[in-house]
């Protein structure tokens, strides 16, 4: 159920920006690298809030070690085509020959907001490289911090794609730094906790763990 929902809506949105003119949207690498992006960021958001609610409700025997070593598999696969969308972003920019690319690209790695960039690089490409070692992997803590440093990277994504595009655009006039409101960081804030007031009504009222998971096979109850 959940693939479709992916594909159908990061595909769409990716599209939304890629029909643009502006510089630094009009890309047609966004649509797979937006769900491949969808994909990353999901399975670090599952594994940011299991490895917590694993400890405290004392779910090892359920949610084992093996799971996490499969889901940073999937995170790490998954991590080298968003770098791959990042390279290839910045290789069009300036094989393209358009100098309004060029410069968001320049722009957007030695502007105003470098350093947002860099640390998009940090977060979303240089950390994960940690999950090569199976060590990593399978240790709950590191893992549980490699996975808040790739929610943190996709957030700033996201501010790097509409922030950078939209502050230096076709005309020079119209260049302005953003500065967030009250009323941003009040959005921002409030879809937190919207989100984790969602999930703790998910966790009191519906089972963590399929009761289908927890009923031994008939043939192996046999055996027992």
């Amino acid at each position: 159920m959940a693939t479709p929902l992916v594909l159908s809506v990061h595909s769409v949105v990716s599209l939304d920006f890629s029909v643009a003119q502006l510089p630094g949207w009009h890309s047609t690498i966004f649509p797979p690298y937006f769900v491949a992006g969808a994909i990353y960021s999901g399975f670090a958001m599952v594994i940011t809030i299991v490895i917590p609610v694993r400890k405290i409700y004392r779910l090892e025997s359920l949610i084992t070690l093996r799971h996490f070593n499969n889901m940073a598999n999937i995170m790490l696969v998954t991590g080298l085509i968003v770098a791959y969308g990042y390279f290839i972003e910045a290789f069009m920019a300036f094989y393209s020959g358009d100098i309004f690319e060029r410069y968001m690209m320049f722009n957007r790695a030695f502007g105003p907001y470098g350093w947002v960039f860099w640390l998009l690089i940090l977060c979303n490409v240089i950390v994960p490289q940690t999950l090569w070692s199976a060590r990593i992997r399978r240790n709950t803590v590191a893992l549980f911090i490699v996975a808040l440093f790739i929610n943190a990277g996709m957030w700033i994504e996201r501010f790097v794609i509409v922030i950078t595009s939209l502050s230096r655009d076709f005309t020079p006039s119209a260049w302005h730094m953003f500065s967030p409101t009250k009323w941003d960081w009040m959005t921002l804030f409030g879809s937190v906790g919207l989100f984790l007031t969602l999930q703790f009504l998910f966790m009191r009222l519906v089972p963590m763990i399929s009761t289908r998971e927890l009923v031994a096979e008939p043939e192996k109850a046999m055996t027992l």
